[in-house]
């Protein structure tokens, strides 16, 4: 399946999550994504009997990523970088979220993610 999909892969950003079920409904895998969908499909799926094998490091130890915080508060990733060293201080600390209504002007380090609001409509 890994080699089949290769091609097609572009970026984290914008590649499909994909889960990976074994035949007897045992298991559900996310191959990508994880952070992207494909988590919360394993979960899913998990209503008909799989065990879903998380192994984002988020997820693993039960606390929140940058991408699902982002995908609760009904948001995008603006500096999709960050996500990586946001991701890893989750993992050790509790990280403030903190909401800034315009119109102002934020400047933030690199390892600060900003969420914009998606626009509705």
């Amino acid at each position: 399946m890994v080699r089949d999909i290769a091609p097609l892969l572009d970026n984290k950003w914008s590649d499909p999550a994909v889960v990976v079920v074994d035949s007897n409904l045992n298991f559900a895998i996310p191959l990508l994504g994880g952070h992207h969908g494909a988590n919360e499909i394993s979960r899913k799926i998990a209503e008909l009997g799989a065990v879903p094998v998380l192994t984002t490091a988020t997820e693993v130890h039960g606390k929140p990523s940058v991408e699902g915080i982002a995908d609760r508060f009904g948001c995008e990733v603006f500096n999709k970088e960050s996500t990586i060293a946001v991701n890893c201080a989750l993992l050790d600390q509790q990280i403030e979220v903190l909401e800034v209504k315009g119109p102002r002007i934020v400047i933030v380090d690199e390892d600060v993610s900003v969420l914009v609001r998606k626009k509705t409509g």
